[in-house]
């Protein structure tokens, strides 16, 4: 929450108006949304009238802020923050991490992760070894990006077939959280990974894959046995958080893409119990 005090220096009139401008919605139309005049509105951007802390939630939560962000909202207006950040590990945390090792462990054979606002790995089932087959170790330090370690020639980049395909696909995803949660770390991990090599080794990073239209970007990975694993996903996060930790986490399961694949990984999954 510190992180969120020291950045609400700025008026709160320009952080709505900067949210609003972000969200492309006009004041009139979220006045209308709002149920509050548009000339109240462009009063409170302006400075000339200051937000009440009712006004600021519904302001927020109509224009789809984050949590965090709405926390910085409100202090900015002079008010104390209105949603909690607790530490995923607390004990008032236990139905969340209880939930997502459910999540994790029903989804074996297969592989699922769970990342923070930041990309950064929290948790992550047995199953998603089979996708780190030869990636460099400091890459594997805590914190783990699943994002680096996606791209990074180090990583699985060298061993993902349609790896400029997959690139695209995971730039294009983070280009819009950036826009869509003006997270400015965000951006710098963005322009980090664009600055990676386009393709991997063997020149197989604009392959399609064979045979008819995907109905997804799959991710195919080459194992270090020469067989391919195929990959499409999923994501999932909680559906009605109050709390800035709840509302960031987001799960991402793999599934199988083709018969192959999901042979592989239950050959694996009997390896392991063995």
């Amino acid at each position: 929450m510190d992180g969120v005090r020291a950045r609400a220096t700025q008026p709160v009139g320009d952080i709505l108006k900067q949210w609003r401008t972000r969200r492309r919605v006009s004041q009139l139309e979220l006045s209308i949304k709002a149920e509050v005049s548009a000339r109240h509105l462009s009063f409170l951007e302006t400075g000339r009238s200051h937000p009440s802390r009712a006004m600021l939630l519904r302001l927020g939560e109509h224009l789809e802020v984050p949590l965090r962000e709405r926390n910085r909202l409100l202090l900015a207006g002079g008010y104390a923050p209105e949603f909690g950040e607790t530490p995923l590990e607390g004990a008032g945390m236990a139905p969340v991490r209880e939930a997502v090792r459910q999540v994790l462990a029903g989804h074996e054979p297969y592989p699922a992760v769970v990342v923070d606002r930041s990309w950064d790995m929290v948790e992550a089932n047995a199953a998603v070894a089979a996708m780190l087959d030869g990636v460099a170790e400091h890459l594997l330090e805590p914190p783990v990006n699943v994002l680096r370690l996606s791209l990074h020639p180090e990583g699985m980049a060298p061993r993902i077939a349609n790896l400029e395909q997959w690139r695209a696909h995971l730039l294009h995803r983070l280009h819009g959280q950036v826009e869509w949660s003006g997270d400015a770390a965000l951006g710098e991990l963005y322009r980090e990974l664009e600055a990676y090599p386009r393709t991997g080794t063997g020149g197989q990073g604009a392959d399609a894959p064979p045979g008819p239209t995907p109905i997804a970007i799959p991710l195919r990975l080459r194992t270090q046995g020469g067989g391919e694993l195929s990959f499409i996903s999923t994501v999932a996060t909680f559906g009605t958080p109050l709390d800035v930790t709840v509302a960031e986490l987001v799960i991402e399961s793999f599934y199988p893409a083709d018969r192959a694949t999901a042979q592989a990984l239950g050959a694996r999954a009997q390896a392991r119990s063995a």
